[in-house]
């Protein structure tokens, strides 16, 4: 049985009962090592917790050479550990699908992920639209495919979860072209950067999907004990320090609930600015007054 085993957000006791127990009888264990980590546990504490060693598994293991975490998993008992939920990333979608066609058996075991967990920043998970990515840019490439999410959430009123980026186990473009197997250090994308990318694409593109003065929230390090949250505008938390990661950000719809405001107030710094930011930008995108058709010209 190949089993994907979501860890949760921080701890090594996130991981629920069921998950565990799988995992004390599993023969390999994989921990996925590039969507996301596990905030509060380090690969020595996880193997300590279950017990057994732990295999790290990079994009290029997944994604390339897969076949080494399917191996025998038709006779043993294989664990994919992911932080979070199993499915909060396409690339496990996949790893499913080869198990599949190759008439392997495989379970699910969920847990909490960022994209529930953001419910505690007092948005409601109703009212949340597509989810985009943000990634570094460099100085030549600046993908901005993401912004027509933005904004076809926005237009139906809808909030945006921004995931920030995260680099592990990444090599230059020096390094690669060399063939040499030399890694950058990890790094992590801060609010600020977000938020200067985002007012970067907004200036180049020019069609107000969002403004410096549309609302959001910051989320850093959700699920641990020194989660945060920092509402305020775009540009505003563009100056923001976020501190250590992990981080995400939240574009508010233009449909804010007035229960939702009271939540976000608690985490402004100037609560009048925030209220009246929101105000503002509820008439975004706002739908025309409807107009009863001219009788005399349809005659």
């Amino acid at each position: 049985m190949l089993y994907l085993i979501g860890l949760g957000l921080s701890y090594t006791s996130d991981i629920t009962v069921r998950g565990l127990e799988c995992i004390k009888k599993c023969n390999r264990i994989y921990l996925e090592h590039y969507t996301s980590i596990l905030m509060a546990a380090s690969l020595e504490e996880l193997e300590d917790f279950y017990g057994k060693p732990v295999t790290l598994a990079d994009r290029e293991m997944v994604e390339s050479g897969c076949e080494e975490i399917l191996h025998d998993a038709d006779k043993h008992d294989v664990a994919f550990l992911v932080v979070g939920d199993p499915f909060g990333a396409t690339t496990h979608t996949d790893l499913v699908l080869r198990a599949k066609r190759q008439g392997l058996p495989v379970e699910v075991i969920h847990n909490a992920s960022v994209m529930n967990a953001v419910g505690s920043c007092g948005l409601q998970l109703y009212n949340f639209g597509q989810t985009v990515s943000m990634v570094f840019f460099t100085d030549s490439w600046r993908p901005d495919s993401w912004y027509n999410k933005i904004w076809e959430n926005r237009k139906i009123g809808l909030h945006t979860l921004v995931l920030l980026d995260i680099k592990v186990k990444e090599q230059s473009i020096e390094n690669m072209a060399r063939g040499r197997l030399i890694y950058e250090p990890p790094r992590y994308m801060s609010i600020a950067q977000c938020c200067e990318q985002l007012l970067e694409i907004e200036e180049n593109r020019g069609t107000k999907a969002y403004t410096p003065n549309t609302p959001a929230v910051a989320i850093s390090r959700l699920g641990s004990a020194t989660q945060t949250f920092k509402s305020g505008t775009i540009e505003e938390l563009a100056n923001y320090d976020s501190g250590e990661p992990l981080h995400s950000l939240v574009i508010l719809g233009r449909q804010c609930h007035e229960l939702e405001l009271e939540y976000l107030l608690e985490f402004a710094e100037n609560k009048e600015m925030l209220q009246e930011a929101v105000v503002r930008d509820q008439e975004y995108f706002k739908p025309a007054a409807w107009v009863p058709p001219n009788e005399e010209q349809d005659e």
